[in-house]
């Protein structure tokens, strides 16, 4: 089981990995972040214990470890306990949940492998903002997508704020960069066997449900706002749009995307 330290002094420093959370040189896709993977709460510290992420340590109040104690059961990692007012000094703010763990980044999955038997796929271009990116995985992993696979200029999903609102599913959803140059990148999924769909509310695109969802097909998604460029609308084999009441013109990235996963992955669920 994972041995549980009793820490008193927020200066300590075997609790550095947890220190200072909300500065800019905490956040693992800037400059000088350190590139650590943070799980708040108990629910998704549990599936970083069971994610392919190695756990570094862990910091909590003691309830909390009560709660966790099956999931530390063989984990041969420290783990510090602390009354709330201790942790919030290390943290940098007074966390609700109780309990962090920090683990180091796991390989990324080679792309061709991740297609290889992939039904469902995610492609995202420019989707920068962490919750929006964090509901996406939590999306993601509730409706089957496979895999997603990340264009250029998104944010990094692994940034503690993205984690937390996955619900920890970042962690469970394999994901890669595309490689080589956008859009033309998209070629590795057609060469894969998928279809690419771009996912658009323009008025001249087919309406999603006139795709049919029993086939390979990696539904492509924009930022909040601009939506898709127009190089990779061009790129996609088709435009799909959502169907939506007069007056309204758009989704929330998230939920369009989950709309678009319920409909297209319809064919491999129960």
């Amino acid at each position: 089981m994972a041995t549980i330290t009793r820490v008193d002094d927020p200066a300590d420093p075997r609790v550095d990995d947890f220190r200072d959370l909300t500065t800019a040189d905490r956040r693992p896709d800037r400059p000088g972040g350190r590139g650590l993977v943070i799980a708040e709460g108990v629910v998704v510290v549990r599936r970083m214990i069971d994610s392919p992420y190695p756990v570094r340590s862990l910091l909590g109040v003691p309830r909390r470890f009560d709660e966790l104690a099956d999931d530390l059961a063989g984990l041969p990692v420290p783990a510090y306990a602390a009354d709330a007012e201790t942790m919030a000094a290390v943290v940098g703010f007074h966390l609700n949940r109780g309990v962090l763990a920090v683990a180091d980044r796991a390989v990324p999955p080679d792309v061709t492998a991740l297609l290889r038997h992939a039904r469902l796929v995610a492609v995202l271009e420019g989707v920068n903002d962490h919750e929006n990116l964090g509901a996406l995985f939590r999306n993601a992993a509730a409706l089957g997508v496979d895999a997603v696979l990340l264009g250029p200029r998104c944010s990094d999903p692994l940034y503690r704020r993205s984690v937390r609102v996955s619900m920890g599913h970042v962690l469970r959803v394999p994901f890669a960069e595309l490689p080589g140059p956008w859009p033309s990148s998209l070629e590795v999924l057609r060469a894969a066997g998928l279809r690419v769909a771009a996912l658009t509310p323009a008025a001249d695109a087919r309406p999603l449900s006139t795709v049919a969802p029993d086939q390979r097909i990696a539904v492509l998604l924009g930022a909040e706002g601009p939506g898709l460029t127009a190089d990779a609308l061009a790129a996609a084999d088709l435009r799909v749009r959502i169907p939506m009441a007069p007056g309204v013109d758009s989704l929330n990235v998230a939920t369009a995307a989950a709309v678009a996963f319920h409909a297209l992955g319809a064919a491999g669920r129960p």
